[in-house]
């Protein structure tokens, strides 16, 4: 528990989502399933985003809004502190939400039938957009070794044609959690660049990196170069656990690689609504304690699902460096669906079909311990007494 203007906030505190039209939860209405899937963490905002929440609605207007002098300066303080990256007001072009911003990346760079490629497991957007876009993908499926998740460059440089024409990076990485490199960033940049690919980089997780010894790079930081053939994708929806009011930013160095992408916005992508700029200010500028104090606690909670999956028998894991979600490889448990096995347990979990890795599932641990605890337990049931069963 920890205490931000006199306010306290307590990730411990249950907080009823049934029946509120909440898409993680209603899912499984009617049922004692635990939701432990889409990437919505299940605490109250922070009470700073809540009281300007508050003002905003009690002034009872809320007409058209262009975001504030204040939201920019808070956007650009927050890239120069905790990125080491100089954006200029320009660069920044306003979303209401992050797939949006993804799905008018893959439309603004090349042709229809050009190819972008992108590595699984990925987060499930990546691998449609393209196709939304009639551009082809290319899949080059991340190499598992002790340390992490990492990129097959090798496969990666065999696999772009003359026709490959962007590449979509995630950092930090959903679902696997990697906080990637410097090293790695800038030879994922090389080979992008020598082959005339503009690089889309979801960074919506930066600000939840867990481990101390990490920290989050914007590939577009590396240097103006790279800058200039990419396309950063940002929200405080996930980290301020605010995704239903739908604010996000792409940052667009490139004057021309910025005007085709509103091209492609224009009388297509409404403009972010009263609500979602009022939580972006109060988020970005009013709640470095809050975030502090959630990055502990989420700390704890992954360090529990690790201890779990590693005393499971039948699952395993790597280290999450970041985000609060796990990737399992349940492949040892020998169950063709193991989302439908756990559901069935009362455990709900993302199906690793959906990012184009069968035989895994994402686990959200954005909740109360207690819950947490209780979906572990039943999990760990379910296992024993599959493990107990006798043979057919």
């Amino acid at each position: 528990m920890a205490r931000e203007n006199g306010i306290t906030f307590d990730f411990d505190m249950p907080v009823n989502r049934r029946n509120t039209s909440s898409l993680k939860w209603d899912r499984y209405r009617g049922t004692d399933t635990l939701p432990l899937w889409v990437a919505d963490m299940d605490f109250q905002a922070p009470p700073a985003v809540l009281a300007t929440l508050r003002k905003r609605v009690d002034h009872g207007v809320f007409g058209y809004t262009l975001p504030s002098d204040d939201l920019m300066d808070a956007v650009l303080a927050m890239l120069r502190s905790a990125h080491a990256w100089e954006v200029r007001p320009e660069w920044v072009v306003w979303l209401p939400g992050l797939v949006t911003g993804l799905n008018v990346a893959c439309r603004c760079v090349g042709e229809p039938g050009d190819e972008i490629m992108t590595t699984t497991p990925a987060y499930p957007p990546f691998l449609s957009a393209p196709s939304m876009a009639q551009r082809s993908l290319i899949n080059v499926p991340h190499v598992a070794e002790a340390s992490g998740y990492a990129f097959d460059f090798d496969r990666m440089e065999r696999s772009a044609t003359d026709r490959t024409r962007m590449f979509i990076l995630c950092n930090p990485h959903n679902p696997t959690g990697r906080v990637f490199t410097r090293a790695e960033l800038e030879r994922l940049a090389g080979l992008c660049l020598s082959g005339g690919m503009v690089i889309c980089s979801d960074e919506i997780h930066c600000g939840l990196v867990l481990d101390h010894d990490k920290a989050h790079l914007s590939i577009a930081a590396l240097d103006g170069e790279v800058a200039r053939r990419s396309i950063t994708l940002l929200a405080p929806s996930k980290t301020y656990n605010l995704p239903g009011l739908g604010c996000s930013l792409a940052v667009i160095p490139d004057n021309d690689l910025r005007s085709r992408f509103r091209q492609v916005m224009a009388g297509i992508v409404p403009h972010v609504n009263a609500l979602g700029f009022a939580a972006a200010l109060a988020a970005y500028r009013d709640c470095e304690d809050w975030r502090l104090e959630l990055i502990g606690y989420l700390r704890e909670n992954r360090d529990l699902v690790e201890s779990f999956v590693a005393n499971s028998g039948g699952l395993s894991m790597h280290h999450v460096e970041a985000t609060y979600l796990a990737w399992i490889d349940c492949r040892g448990i020998g169950h063709d669906d193991p989302a439908a096995f756990f559901e069935q347990a009362g455990v709900g979990l993302s199906s690793g079909a959906d990012f184009g890795t069968p035989g895994f599932v994402r686990l959200n641990f954005g909740c109360r311990r207690s819950l947490l605890d209780e979906a572990l337990s039943r999990m760990g049931s379910a296992l024993g007494q599959r493990a107990e069963a006798p043979a057919p």
